[in-house]
């Protein structure tokens, strides 16, 4: 008396169109991503010629490290978006790393001697638990045979999805 709803042809197309909307919101992201990629590398030219301004007499030592530390954080980020072009996922090591990279330079910049004891010991708190992830992080592999688990569950969705699309193709 009824068809189910997933022999129409509404579906399919529903599918079809579904499909075309993934691909165009990826590619839009994907451009999304290469733009931050350019204006990131541009204020990374800017804050290279900008540490060697600072490297001429007087020499300030905090604003040379803070420099130094800021391009180093910079390049992690660059190599985030990267990653993000290449695999469509976020890496977790190196935004673990990013942020490690972050709260040492605030540290340093700041100096341990003039920061309160809570805040040195909310940063402790905050780097152990970023140490303990990553740790974590670098342990996962082995115990799945070296393969990147994240990589995988990626990879079966992604396969899971185009078996789901030729099914529904192949009713039509």
């Amino acid at each position: 008396m009824y068809k189910a709803a997933e022999n129409t042809p509404i579906t399919s197309m529903y599918e079809i169109n579904r499909g075309r909307v993934v691909r165009t919101l990826e590619f839009i992201q994907d451009v999304i991503v290469i733009s931050l990629c350019i204006g990131l590398f541009s204020f990374m030219v800017l804050q290279v010629r900008d540490m060697f301004l600072s490297l001429l007499p007087p020499l300030d030592f905090h604003a040379v490290t803070a420099d130094i530390l800021f391009l180093l954080i910079l390049v992690e980020l660059f190599r985030l978006l990267i990653i993000y072009l290449q695999e469509h996922r976020v890496s977790i090591g190196v935004a673990v790393e990013v942020s490690i990279v972050s709260a040492l330079r605030e540290v340093i910049v700041k100096g341990v001697l003039e920061t309160s004891w809570s805040q040195v010991l909310a940063t402790c708190a905050f780097l152990l638990v970023l140490g303990v992830l990553l740790i974590l992080r670098v342990w996962l592999p082995p115990t799945f045979n070296g393969i990147d688990p994240e990589h995988e569950v990626s990879k079966r969705y992604k396969n899971r999805v185009k078996s789901e699309l030729a099914q529904t193709n192949g009713r039509e």
